[in-house]
């Protein structure tokens, strides 16, 4: 079935029923009311049962997206790391898997440079570690990293139901993190990939669930959880960390009032085990206890690219071609010339769109009907909070939802409260907007759940925001089936193509030496030979990823 077939379905003459294009709208509307008036009875008591039992709530929204995106596992499995960024948090998850922050550095490393790993003075991650431990606890429980991914995802849907119940009535908080389930679970970018938000997220509702508890009344708990979310957000974002605290800076100098010490003590006391390690990896990573591995990237090879308002990174290392093309690609994002407030608020305007990825089109609806409650205070302050993520983050000239994750919570919030509202004015309106969110999910993730590579080809372009692990056009899966059926141990040199960019194909483990398969970089046969010596009862392969097919056969040196 091809996009020209799939049209021809919505003529009159060529389909079984004899519907056209308007007359199969017109019946989704009236399935749609039909629906939601025999389903409102029932699901409004099912979700006043779940709100009178918050544990158990809570419980079944962690375990809910986790199964809904294993059921999926037939057509669409276990993601696959693809980019620099995907293998660099896998190499920190299974660099924290051996329970060491830093691998030593190989003698052949010149083989196994890569975007986002360093490999001098140690080999490793540049990257925090909160998203590594997660992926090194999937690593350690389950043998995969991905596991970690999904339970992150399933504290995540979870926490905001819990940080809900701080600002709004039960139902209404059960309802906020169903939408978690349906907007961040199976179908999600988050869920599908290895780099990391939810975790971030969690952070979120940890800090924004505990301050309005401790308001109400101080304890223990609550000022040891808020602790352990500012923790959480320096491990897995540190400078976003630094946006958290300027947003609860006023709140906190507000509880300090009541309770200086106490509460004070027991948040610091929750974030030291943060920003002990954060220090530990500094001087066991770079050698030095002050100096984070991101910037010591950043000065070998220009990478990641520094902030709008300073002037392009410039390497201190000669970059092989693969990195120069992606210390390129980021300077070219970042600009050459100076920095405006024409270019900042430019490029501020630039990223709303990207808030999509939060909310769906009928809570953007009900996002507006959150503007009344913004007379009261508290209010103010989510708002507020959300607007300095977004203006703080917006001196990167990269964007991605992570960077503002630790709102998501406020997000949905704010859309909770949109619907509340409504249901005052309407009860009918507010339910058609939540019913369309329903029907959206449900309708993709049909698609995912019966659909076949045909279906999905010729959908995937109109799936929105979704993201979910689709084909192997590299040829990857084919790559690592192979390799792991050859006897003993491998060794794969990777030939890259004159006009390939910025798809990263070296990925090593840990410790390289005791993996089963070596990447090694293409570096003529009179280099490739040393590798060769070095390894040599290894299986040697040349792949060439970027042929039409791509290609793995055994190397040859001519």
């Amino acid at each position: 079935m091809n996009l020209y077939q799939l049209l021809r379905f919505f003529l009159p003459l060529q389909n079984p029923v004899g519907f056209g294009l308007s007359d199969y709208l017109l019946l989704f509307i009236a399935l749609l009311f039909v629906a939601g008036i025999l389903l409102r009875s029932g699901i409004e008591g099912a979700l006043k049962a779940g709100a009178a039992r918050p544990r158990w709530a809570m419980a079944i929204l962690f375990v809910l997206p986790i199964l809904l995106r294993l059921v999926l596992l037939a057509h669409n499995p276990a993601p696959i790391p693809t980019t620099s960024d995907d293998f660099a948090y896998v190499l920190l998850g299974d660099t924290l898997s051996h329970f060491r922050l830093a691998n030593p550095p190989h003698p052949m490393s010149r083989f196994f440079e890569t975007v986002f790993v360093l490999q001098e003075p140690t080999y490793s991650s540049i990257y925090p570690l909160g998203q590594g431990i997660v992926l090194a606890i999937g690593e350690l429980l389950f043998r995969s990293p991905w596991a970690g991914v999904l339970l992150s995802v399933g504290a995540l849907c979870a926490l905001t139901y819990w940080m809900l119940l701080a600002w709004v009535e039960p139902v209404w908080a059960l309802v906020g993190g169903l939408y978690m389930v349906v907007q961040f679970g199976p179908l999600n970018q988050w869920t599908n990939t290895y780099w990391g938000g939810a975790v971030s997220a969690a952070a979120g509702c940890l800090v924004f669930g505990a301050i309005p508890r401790l308001w109400k009344k101080p304890r223990t708990r609550d000022a040891i959880l808020l602790g352990a979310g500012c923790g959480i957000q320096i491990l897995t974002r540190p400078f976003e960390s630094v946006l958290l605290a300027i947003a609860i800076a006023v709140p906190m100098l507000i509880l300090f009032r009541r309770e200086p010490r106490r509460i004070a003590a027991l948040t610091l006391l929750a974030m030291s085990p943060a920003f002990a390690l954060t220090l530990l990896q500094n001087k066991t990573v770079t050698g030095s206890w002050t100096t984070i591995p991101y910037m010591l990237s950043r000065y070998q090879y220009g990478i990641p690219a520094n902030f709008t308002f300073q002037p392009n990174a410039q390497p201190h290392k000669e970059l092989n071609r693969e990195q120069q093309v992606d210390y390129q690609a980021q300077s070219d994002v970042h600009g050459y010339e100076r920095e405006t407030w024409a270019t900042y608020l430019k490029r501020l305007a630039d990223r709303i769109r990207f808030y999509r990825f939060f909310l769906m089109p009928p809570l953007m609806v009900a996002v507006f009907f959150f503007l009344p409650d913004l007379r009261q205070k508290r209010f103010q302050w989510a708002a507020a909070s959300v607007a300095i993520f977004g203006l703080g983050t917006n001196i990167y000239p990269y964007y991605y939802p992570q960077y503002i994750a630790a709102t998501a919570c406020f997000l949905v919030l704010m859309a909770v409260l949109g619907l509340r509202r409504l249901n005052r004015l309407s009860g009918d309106a507010m339910r058609i907007l939540a019913l369309l969110c329903v029907v959206q999910f449900v309708f993709w993730y049909g698609i995912r759940l019966f659909g076949n590579d045909t279906l999905f080809g010729v959908l995937e372009p109109y799936e929105s925001w979704d993201f979910v692990n689709f084909g192997d056009v590299e040829g990857r899966r084919a790559f690592d089936y192979r390799l792991a059926q050859a006897p003993g141990r491998q060794l794969v040199f990777v030939r890259l193509g004159p006009r390939h960019l910025l798809r990263e194909w070296i990925h090593n483990e840990a410790d390289i030496d005791g993996s089963h398969v070596v990447w090694a970089l293409d570096l003529g046969p009179e280099e490739d030979a040393r590798l060769r010596a070095y390894y040599p009862h290894r299986t040697v392969w040349l792949a060439e990823p970027d042929a039409v097919p791509p290609t793995l056969a055994p190397y040859t040196s001519e």
